[in-house]
């Protein structure tokens, strides 16, 4: 999935922001839980503010992701 979600980065350049979290790294802990992360792969689609819109787990198309962020960049 690694490559699509980078793929999909590249497309949408300057109008998503993709962030990416390090799951084993003790760091993000706080990060995890304020986002009730459990399972790999895991996506949230935020909003500016920083509100969870849509949190999907487990395998996403890249339709599904092209879908859900032209949805939401209108």
């Amino acid at each position: 999935m690694a490559s699509m979600v980078h793929g999909l980065e590249a497309e949408y350049s300057g109008k998503v922001k993709f962030t990416y979290l390090d799951a084993d790294d003790p760091s993000t802990d706080v990060f995890q839980r304020e986002l009730g992360f459990y399972y790999q792969p895991e996506f949230y689609l935020l909003a500016d503010d920083g509100e969870v819109i849509k949190k999907l787990v487990g395998y996403i198309s890249e339709d599904e992701f092209r879908s859900l962020f032209e949805e939401n960049l209108q």
